[in-house]
């Protein structure tokens, strides 16, 4: 992996190279119905996501850097994100076919990298590889939400969690990121004023949670908002969607709830979910600023966290001394994703790039921001200003929350 330009031709080749080993290594074990069927009706199937990557390569890196005139693609229409309605992109070439087409276009992409890339090219490069990454997750949790659960953690028990909150004196906190490889609804850094306030030192486990479950939390009405109470009695909800009974997952964090389950048992403990200011300033405050991740600045190892599929599933929330900020938090990269208060909206100054449709079209006081990464995240999408958003209603992805009380 590479952090800070200027970003050499064979380093860009390596993880790309890196990137796209582990994009493939996902369909080892993918079957050629489960490689075509749409797993879940909010969600493309995992085949048309191999395309996709390959599709979206090549129109931004032939087409649109290069100028390369290609001939006209007769799946143009079945790749492109604006295309088919996902239920509508489930008549896909098989694996061999779409594989082999991957390779042929990564071929024609580093024939056109004869140099280092210029300062002004990184930050498409940077998209790319992380456009990737984030289809690598979604792949990662529709297997697992398509197969069920894990029969026990891969990991060996741990002691329980010194559970408690810490003081996170708040201030003029710098947010956000301007480097190559800030998305735009990254950027541009910018100042905030943080309110001090408590953070929970762990995200919220299986054990925390399985008490507001016992206390009736899902029947009583004064826990949830008015969106989430009218979700809740119309889907049916009685629990997390990737629920563990087994007390061996006690100490795992909760997984696979919605933004109205997070927000509801916040209210249980009287605590709230932070805004995401809070949340980066929880990962990376340093009195006058903010590190890239919470121990500081170092590239992200085994050792930080549960991330890149090292694992396959959750660990238990403090299995990673080494990835524990200077405010005294754990778990904040990987694991499971963690909920946010904020609505997703743009920053001051925000520019569209790539294109107006990545995040500009988000923005719509509907979506709700996720930080942190999962266990399924790769490290070119793991840092703490990272920004990910969904409707507070989705649950399949690898999410749970932390809590804050304000001071």
């Amino acid at each position: 992996m590479f952090t800070s330009p200027p970003f050499k031709r064979a380093d860009l080749i390596a993880v790309l190279t890196a990137c796209r080993d582990r994009t493939l290594a996902l369909f080892g074990d993918v079957t050629p119905g489960e490689f075509c069927q749409q797993l879940h009706p909010d969600f493309s199937p995992l085949g048309w996501h191999l395309g996709h990557i390959g599709f979206t390569e090549r129109l931004w890196i032939l087409e649109h850097w290069a100028g390369v005139d290609l001939p006209p693609d007769p799946l143009r229409h079945l790749w492109a994100a604006d295309g088919l309605p996902k239920a509508q992109r489930q008549q896909l070439p098989d694996f061999a076919t779409v594989a082999q087409g991957l390779k042929e276009g990564r071929s024609l992409v580093l024939a056109q990298l004869q140099r280092d890339p210029e300062p002004s090219e990184l930050p498409l490069w940077c998209w790319l590889l992380q456009h990737e990454s984030q289809h690598n997750e979604t792949i990662a949790f529709l297997k697992q939400y398509h197969r069920g659960l894990p029969v026990a953690p891969r990991c060996a028990p741990l002691p329980p969690p010194d559970v408690g909150m810490v003081s996170i004196p708040g201030g003029r906190v710098a947010i956000g990121n301007n480097s190559p490889w800030g998305q735009d609804n990254e950027q541009p850094r910018h100042w905030v004023e943080v309110e001090p306030f408590w953070c929970d030192r762990f995200p919220v486990t299986h054990g925390e949670y399985q008490a507001f479950i016992a206390a009736g939390g899902y029947q009583n009405r004064q826990y949830w908002t008015v969106a989430g109470w009218e979700w809740r009695s119309q889907q049916g909800i009685t629990q997390p969607l990737y629920w563990q009974e087994d007390l061996a997952w006690a100490n795992h964090p909760v997984c696979g709830v919605s933004h109205y389950e997070a927000a509801a048992y916040a209210q249980f403990v009287d605590k709230r979910l932070p805004t995401e200011a809070e949340w980066e300033t929880v990962a990376g405050y340093r009195g006058t600023t903010t590190t890239t991740y919470p121990w500081g600045e170092g590239e992200p190892t085994a050792n930080h966290g549960n991330f890149d599929g090292n694992i396959g599933q959750t660990t238990a929330v403090n299995a990673y001394p080494l990835g524990q900020s200077s405010t005294g938090c754990w778990d904040l990269l990987g694991n499971v994703w963690e909920w946010t208060a904020s609505p997703f909206a743009p920053y001051p100054g925000f520019r569209p790039y790539p294109y107006r449709g990545y995040s500009q079209a988000y923005f719509d006081r509907q979506h709700y921001v996720m930080r942190g990464g999962s266990w399924a995240t790769r490290p070119w999408g793991l840092r703490n200003s990272l920004r990910n958003w969904y409707h507070p209603w989705v649950r399949e992805i690898c999410v749970g929350f932390r809590c804050v009380r304000s001071s």
